[in-house]
């Protein structure tokens, strides 16, 4: 019978086993998508959220190897915007065994508790950008890069602990080059015109700061109310988030519009599917990691929808359509086939809009909550 050990990660040498685990445990795993190490060591070690966040990591060691692995995070931020004193955990990947995900989420409520926290919720990032929610449907698909990914058994494990569902994501497959109905093509050049709404320029985005924090600033505003558990993002988070996708805009894939007081409307952004490239990469850009990134990059049929939405003033009126037309003929134009959306609550009415179109549910993802201390094992 295996003997278990939990190893809190304090040296560089286990946070490297810490990032690494999930390319073992899910090396014959074709849907599996190796996150970057890089990127992964960032967001455990120096993400902009740690500034107002603490967290811990541990591992489960059976003799030197790691069978578990798990991250607690709590938030003050979202604890006081909702009344709540929850710790959240992420990076949550185990072997089917119940033992292991028990010392796991034992040891993340444990700290927890000794913090005042009452539930524990997950798995979750630090804020709302991150990747989030256990796939509970759509297994043989693989995920965008942005997502996660997990064996069927991760759900079963979290039941038997006491767990039980806080809220589903849903994603859609779309097809891209669909065209659009008519009417919607109609209405969404009427608006365009009332409203004197115009395309805004991508490239110039990339460069004008301003811009870029008005978007941000329009981002927090137009989700703040509508997305469940959202927190609006702090300075250093919005700089961090432009630095990295800044660059990545394409404007063959995305658009934002501009009212007549040259205000952001509303906007749509979407990125190639990097998936496979990622799969092929390992999860490191060298030695030739970057060599696929870049193949992705030009030849692509699939996007995933990143971002879109509208500003508050905005909201309600419509406008929505036209971004929507806008997007559809960039896609064409670009010969993209499908699109994946962003996961999205499945009781937001905004995740609706998709039944206007061709789609299918490409996956669903769930937050497990619990009280902390209260197990109800089974099995």
């Amino acid at each position: 019978m295996a003997e278990y050990k939990v190893v809190e990660v304090l040296s560089d040498k286990d946070l490297k086993k810490f990032i690494k685990f999930p390319n073992e445990l899910y090396k014959d795993c074709p849907q599996y998508v190796p996150a970057l190490y890089a990127d992964q060591k960032k967001s455990l070690t120096a993400a902009p959220s740690l500034s107002y966040c603490s967290r811990k990591m541990w591992m489960v060691m059976d003799g030197g190897k790691v069978v578990g692995r798990i991250c607690g995070m709590i938030n003050p931020r979202y604890n006081e915007r909702y009344g709540k004193k929850r710790v959240r955990f992420g990076w949550f990947d185990t072997i089917d065994d119940l033992e292991v995900a028990r010392l796991l989420i034992g040891t993340a409520e444990a700290w927890a508790r000794e913090n005042g926290m009452d539930e524990i919720h997950g798995p979750l990032y630090y804020n709302t950008l991150g990747k989030q929610g256990m796939l509970v449907e759509g297994y043989e698909n693989v995920p965008p890069f942005n997502c996660l990914y997990n064996y069927p058994y991760y759900n079963d494990l979290l039941l038997k602990l006491g767990f039980s569902k806080e809220c589903d994501w849903v994603q859609y497959k779309l097809r891209a080059d669909q065209e659009l109905p008519e009417k919607m093509v109609t209405v969404a050049e009427r608006l365009k015109q009332r409203y004197r709404l115009v395309e805004g320029d991508i490239d110039k985005l990339k460069h004008d700061k301003a811009l870029v924090r008005e978007f941000f600033r329009i981002y927090n505003e137009s989700f703040s109310e509508s997305v469940y558990n959202f927190i609006p993002f702090t300075e250093e988070e919005i700089a961090d988030e432009a630095a990295q996708t800044l660059g990545l805009l394409d404007k063959r894939l995305c658009c934002f519009l501009l009212d007549e007081n040259n205000e952001i409307a509303a906007f749509g952004i979407s990125f190639p599917s990097m998936s496979k490239a990622m799969q092929k990469a390992g999860g490191s850009m060298f030695p030739t990691g970057w060599i696929h990134f870049l193949r992705a990059l030009k030849k692509f049929d699939t996007v995933d929808l990143m971002i879109n939405g509208a500003a508050p003033k905005w909201q309600n009126t419509g406008v929505s359509s036209v971004y929507h037309i806008l997007m559809s003929r960039k896609y064409r134009e670009a010969g993209v086939k499908w699109a994946i959306t962003n996961p999205q609550i499945d009781t937001n009415s905004a995740s609706f809009v998709w039944e206007k179109y061709e789609h299918e549910l490409y996956m669903r993802r769930r937050c497990y909550l619990k009280p902390i201390g209260q197990d109800n094992i089974q099995g």
